[in-house]
């Protein structure tokens, strides 16, 4: 019989990972088996060894500086000075800086984990019989023993330079993160507890520019209000205005539940902060039957006649009241200040 009649005889044998295989000729999907392993320098020269390990000390080492860098340039430079740089024109000098050093402790550490990996690490490749995904308890035995061999070769415990360096690098950069949350913007400090109403402030009816009297306000009517002196061309304007911003309807007294609402207003004209408690969205829609303003953006409803508390919606509290009065022209003024922070809560709040 010829060997075409015989398709044994074209099955080669094939060493590999230390066993033979057989691999039937042709065949694309058929494993070839695993080269004979080559030890590299690292694994039969000491000194060899030692280099790779200080250099990927130095990659951590380098890491951990490149951190403190970055926490430093966030401190030391400004925001506002740029410099020029070719190709790329006018950058910031901080955002140049930062970007750079935290590019550096990132890769690093990157590139540390890798040296280590491919020079000092165990590289033996072994090869196993596919099996169930569910492996049976010797299985498991052997992968936990794997693990353990592997921990060992790694030279985790015993080289401590490379581990002491690169616990130190890993945690170092999470500072950068935390520095980072200085930059959402300037701390509020006591900005956000205080407005542009003080005693005397006459109330300015914001359609018509002129100072609010009682008889204009009617009834069912909304009327928005904000402080004199704020004019709406002006710079200042357009920050104030966001915590100033006022709503004024006039309530029979009898139907206001709350009993020191009714003394903060002047003849049923109550006063309430126009900024919705949710997250700041001006409210601009009243309902004459019920006294109850509604916010357009997340339906978060108040009730002005008990105290502008909150009867719906995700709003975390009542809408501030300003105390009114009526000054010797006539006209509508305030009496001091909101009773409280206007807008959403805050974390400083207390």
């Amino acid at each position: 019989m010829s060997s075409q009649e015989n398709p044994e005889e074209n099955l080669p044998h094939e060493q590999g990972a230390g066993h033979s295989q057989v691999r039937r000729a042709g065949d694309p999907f058929a494993d070839p088996g695993l080269p004979a392993h080559q030890p590299r320098i690292q694994d039969i020269d000491e000194r060899a060894a030692k280099r790779s390990e200080r250099v990927v000390a130095f990659l951590f080492l380098l890491s951990m500086v490149a951190t403190v860098a970055f926490i430093a340039s966030f401190v030391a430079f400004p925001v506002d000075k740029s410099v020029f740089i070719w190709p790329i024109g006018h950058v910031s000098i901080l955002h140049f800086s930062l970007g750079v050093t935290l590019g550096i402790a990132l890769f690093c550490i990157g590139a540390g984990a890798v040296h280590w990996a491919r020079t000092l690490m165990s590289d033996v490749e072994t090869p196993a019989e596919r099996h169930p995904i569910e492996a049976p308890p010797e299985v498991k035995a052997q992968v936990l023993a794997d693990f353990a061999a592997g921990a060992a070769e790694s030279g985790f415990g015993r080289r401590k330079l490379i581990r002491n360096t690169m616990f130190g690098a890993l945690a170092l950069v999470p500072l950068s993160g935390v520095v980072l949350l200085r930059d959402l913007g300037p701390l509020p400090e006591k900005k956000l507890r205080s407005t542009l109403w003080a005693k005397g402030k006459v109330l300015i009816n914001m359609n018509t520019d002129e100072p609010l009297r009682p008889e204009d306000v009617i009834v069912g009517s909304l009327t928005f209000a904000m402080p004199e002196g704020l004019h709406e061309d002006s710079e200042e304007f357009q920050k104030e205005i966001a915590k100033a911003a006022l709503m004024i309807v006039r309530i029979q007294p009898d139907e206001i539940k709350d009993k020191r609402e009714l003394e903060w207003s002047h003849q049923g004209i109550v006063a309430f902060s126009k900024i919705c408690t949710h997250v700041g969205c001006p409210i601009s829609l009243y309902e004459q039957q019920t006294h109850h303003v509604l916010c357009p953006c997340h339906q978060s409803t108040f009730d002005l006649s008990d105290g502008a508390r909150v009867i719906f919606g995700p709003a975390g509290h009542a809408l501030p009241q300003l105390r009114i009065g009526v000054n010797a022209e006539g006209n509508l003024e305030a009496l001091g200040d909101f009773d409280e922070p206007v807008g959403p809560a805050f974390w400083e709040r207390g």
